[in-house]
Formats: C-alpha cells, structure tokens, sequence
C-alpha cells in the first residue's frame, strides 16, 4: 500500500543520472569550501601563521568552516560509496534513494545554513562569503538536487522500501566487503539475544552491566580485536572495530563502549610503550583478564589538558601520585587505569606530563575502591549507564616507575593525541549505533501505534523524519568508515576522524529527539526505551571532545 500523499507510479520521486549529478555538484561545493577557507585564514592569520586569539575571535566562522567541510567530505563519500555499488552491480532503489536525499538535503544547507545545534546555523555570510560567491552553487547539476533531491515523494518511497526491512535500521546496502558484512550479523545477532533484552533494565535500575557479558564479549575478541595477534589480539582492522561498536552500540551504547577503554589503553601502549610493557600488558587486555579505564580528565580542567594539575613525584623506583580526577568510565571495576598527571612541578602546560600504567585492586559493590591511597565516588548520570561514571582522588597512590608509558618522562600529551583518531572514529561508531537504535525503536512504534484509524508511518511527516535518519546515518556511516580506512592505510586521519565524530554526535541526537516525536507522550515515560535512547545520545555531542573543541581542532587543521 502506498503511504499517504505519495504517487502511486513513484515518477516523482527518483532522479535520472543520478551519478553524474551527484559528481558533478560535488566541484562547486569544493569550490565554495576554498573560498570560505581562503576568506577566514586572511582574517586568522599574523605573520604568516594562524593566531590562536584571532582564531578565537572569529570562532563563529572557524567552526562554520569546519562543519562546511565536513559536509563536503560527507558528499565525496556519498559519492565513493554510491560509485562503488554501482560497479558491484548493487546500487538498488534504497541506495539510489538514500543517495538524492542526501545531496538534496546537504546541498540545500550548505547554501542555506547547516545546523551546528539546535539554536546555532552555520550560513555562507559567516564564512565572509558574499552572495555572489554564493553563485559558484548556482549549476544546473546543483539546482536540481536541490530542488528534486530531498522531496517527499522521494521520503516517502523510501520509506514504504524500509517497511520491508523488519524495523533493522542497516537501510541500504552498506558497501562493505563479506568479511566485514559477516562480524556485522555476528554481533547483531548477539547484540538482539543478549543486550537489547535487558538494557532498558539495567539503565533504569542504574546497574553495571554484567560481568557474564563483559566475559562473553572477551570470548568473542572485543577487547583486542586490533591488537597484533603476536600480542595476543585478533588483528583486525579499524574498520571492523566500527562495526562491532555500531552493533552492540545498537544493542547498548553502554555495551558498545566496553571495547573504548581498551581500545584507549591498547592504542596508548602499541603507540608509546616500551617493548616489555607491549607484551605484558596487551596479551591481559586483548583477553579480557584485566579491564582498563582511561583516567584523565579533572574536576577543573574539561577538555583543556594542559591545565592537569595531578602530579606525580618520583620517589626511588616509586611515584606517588597525588590529585583528583572525573567523569571516569567503569573506573570501581577497573584493573588498571591509564592515567595522566604532571611530572614536571614546574611546568604550566601539556609538556610537563606523563602517562602511568597504574595498577588497582577491582572492587565491588560494597567496596568499589579498596586500593590503599585512592578514593572515589559516583557520579549520578542521565544516560551512559552500565559501567558508571567516578571522581577519584588519589593521595601518594603509588606506582612503580617501571609503569611510567615508554619509560621516558613528559610525553603523556603527545601519546595520548595519538590516540584520538582511534577514539574519535570508535566514537563515530558508537553514534551510528546509537542513531540506529532511535531508527528501529521510531519505525516499530510507527508501524504499531494507530491514530485517526491508521498507522503512524502512513502520515507524511512521520515518515519524513524516519527517512531523514535512515539517509542522515548512511552519510555518517560513509564518513565514519572512510576515516578507518584512512588509519587501517597508516595515514594522518585526525581530520576525518574528527568530522566522523562531529557528523555523527549531531545525526545520534537528531535521530534519537525525532524517534521520541514519534512516539509523543509515550516517548517522555521512562518505560519506553526512546526515553533511555535520547539520554544516551545527548553524550556523544561531549565526550572525546565537545562538538565546539571538535570544530576549534577541524579549523586549525583547515587553515593552518
């Protein structure tokens, strides 16, 4: 049955030559990006070099300048993707329609304004472009994607093709290989039997999750699936952690983030330790034998990590470290923390640290912090449950010197930035994920919930919103899997990394608040499980990097 307001012959919802429109609106925004950029780096730059105070005073532009990139590479990979299924012969009616869509709509914004947040546009005029610049997007191939890309016709056909989908959220063809496609139903398959059952449980009664799964995720390779195998771990590519985290993301963003803290201490340790630290350590991680948690944030500090004030004194062939840490993730269960604190007493900025592999007691319920000179306590949170957020203070915890990442004082900083790709793009999966979970829990209520004697996903509006998901997290998907691409191939890849997180925070919200529309006043009662979905995605817009600092980091990069 066809959805209200849609023609029955579909003539208008799809394009011809799809392909060579997409390819050929992709010159003119490139060409806008590179006005946008020469205009903002003529207004950043002293002496030949981009100044951090001009850059904060034209913060607006700088970061519209970075979500107009991001869009950019967001059609780029569109483009990749929709080329390559065409080669393969799989470029059906869904892709091809996800496909308009999206050039349709992103195209639309970035001429008219691409939303940074809910209350904050980013418009050409920010950019200092003017509207004649503004003409360089005035193509035939341009002006109509955007005038017959992104119509609801083409939503609502989309639409009535995801109806047969059985409400999984994988809209479309993915353009992944068969190995990759068969870790994706693995997981999926136990993401549907063993997490999504019980997860709404566990968020409302605030309960961690249960070592039974963390034990049957560690059977499964989770905690070391990109460790080399000579250290223990799988040795799989980047790409396959993004799968495995969308998917048990799906089931439980708190699931899906088990793998983060050892993918954060691995990364640290392939990247910055010493060969005895390597194989002592990684084997236990890769097994699950020991869990890690990443403790570097302060009470004062946020995402400025110059600023740590915790520090560490050597002491013989001992430092004692004293200070005070927050918002750390599964930090009572935890076997070892990687942690970040000043070596230097006289330095002022990210020189002077250093990163510890230090050890703890686990605890547990009843004692959650037993290790002698370490105390903490738990921070109450909307959503992000199942591992649990912690302050933690230490005074003259101590930790042998041996334990000192690379052995070598005052690289803290530099080892963890080499870190944020891999964390960024996990992520960027996790978004996925997240966004995916609002895409089935919004599509089943719709189908099953009747008013004015039909179903919900027969009205127009609502079937819009579900199709602006399932197109918005196949464009965050692409981004999310080209920046694993990038770091599976050993290139720089903070840039992509960094637009997949951006991209896919805001598309995890946006599809999450929309889900919840759907559901209306059931959505605001904590016994659906839209509610648990929203809290869990207002996150990502936060944590590795607040969507600001991700704008302030893609900037720099863009015009230095």
């Amino acid at each position: 049955m066809p959805l209200d307001g849609q023609d029955t012959d579909n003539s208008t919802a799809h394009l011809p030559d799809l392909l060579a429109l997409t390819g050929a609106a992709i010159g003119p925004a490139e060409r806008l990006l590179d006005m946008a950029r020469t205009r903002i780096r003529a207004e950043v730059t002293e002496a030949g070099k981009v100044s951090a105070n001009q850059l904060e005073q034209h913060q607006t532009a700088a970061h519209a300048l970075a979500w107009l990139s991001t869009y950019v590479e967001s059609l780029r990979q569109m483009q990749h993707w929709a080329e390559q299924l065409e080669t393969e012969g799989r470029l059906g009616e869904t892709e091809r329609l996800i496909h308009q869509i999206a050039f349709g709509e992103y195209l639309w914004q970035i001429y008219g304004g691409i939303p940074m947040s809910q209350g904050e546009t980013a418009r050409p005029q920010d950019m200092y472009l003017t509207q004649e610049d503004q003409r360089t997007l005035m193509v035939p191939e341009v002006m109509t994607l955007t005038q017959r890309g992104n119509t609801q016709a083409a939503r609502l056909r989309l639409v009535e093709l995801m109806r047969g989908n059985h409400g999984h959220a994988t809209v479309g063809a993915t353009g992944l290989d068969v190995e990759l496609e068969m870790i994706r139903d693995q997981f999926r398959r136990f993401a549907d039997e063993k997490v999504v059952p019980h997860a709404h449980d566990w968020h409302l009664k605030d309960e961690l999750i249960p070592m039974e799964i963390i034990g049957e995720l560690a059977e499964m390779g989770v905690f070391g699936l990109t460790i080399p195998e000579n250290l223990g771990g799988l040795g799989l590519s980047k790409t396959s952690m993004v799968v495995v985290s969308e998917e048990l993301s799906r089931g439980y963003i708190g699931v899906g983030s088990l793998g983060t803290r050892s993918e954060i201490a691995a990364e640290l340790i392939l990247c910055g330790g010493t060969d005895e630290q390597k194989s002592h350590w990684l084997p236990k991680i890769a097994s699950g034998e020991i869990l890690p948690t990443a403790v570097f944030t302060e009470p004062n500090t946020g995402s400025d990590l110059g600023s740590l004030r915790t520090r560490a004194a050597l002491d013989g062939d001992t430092y004692e470290i004293t200070g005070n840490k927050t918002w750390i993730t599964h930090a009572a269960r935890a076997h070892v923390m990687t942690l970040l604190a000043r070596t230097d007493p006289a330095s002022t900025d990210h020189r002077g640290l250093s990163m510890f592999l230090a050890e703890k007691t686990p605890g547990t319920s009843d004692d959650p912090f037993p290790t002698p000179a370490m105390t903490g306590g738990e921070i109450e949170v909307l959503g992000y449950r199942g591992m649990k957020e912690y302050e933690l203070g230490f005074d003259g915890f101590r930790v042998p010197a041996d334990n000192l990442l690379g052995g070598v004082e005052g690289q803290g900083f530099k080892q963890l930035m080499q870190t944020f790709e891999s964390a960024r793009i996990q992520t960027a999966a996790r978004a996925i994920g997240v966004a995916q979970s609002a895409l089935e829990e919004g599509m089943q209520y719709a189908e099953t919930r009747h008013q004015f004697g039909k179903p919900l996903i027969t009205f127009p509006r609502v079937a819009s919103k579900l199709a602006m998901m399932a197109v918005e997290i196949m464009v965050a998907r692409q981004l999310t899997y080209h920046s694993a691409r990038e770091k599976d191939e050993d290139r720089r890849c903070d840039l992509e990394a960094g637009m997949a997180k951006l991209l896919g925070a805001r598309v995890a919200w946006a599809a999450a608040d929309n889900a919840l529309q759907i559901h209306g006043g059931n959505g605001f009662a904590l016994e659906y499980k839209i509610s648990r979905i929203l809290c869990d995605a207002r996150i990502l817009n936060i944590f590795e990097g607040a969507a600001e600092i991700q704008a302030q980091v893609i900037a720099r990069r863009l015009l230095g």
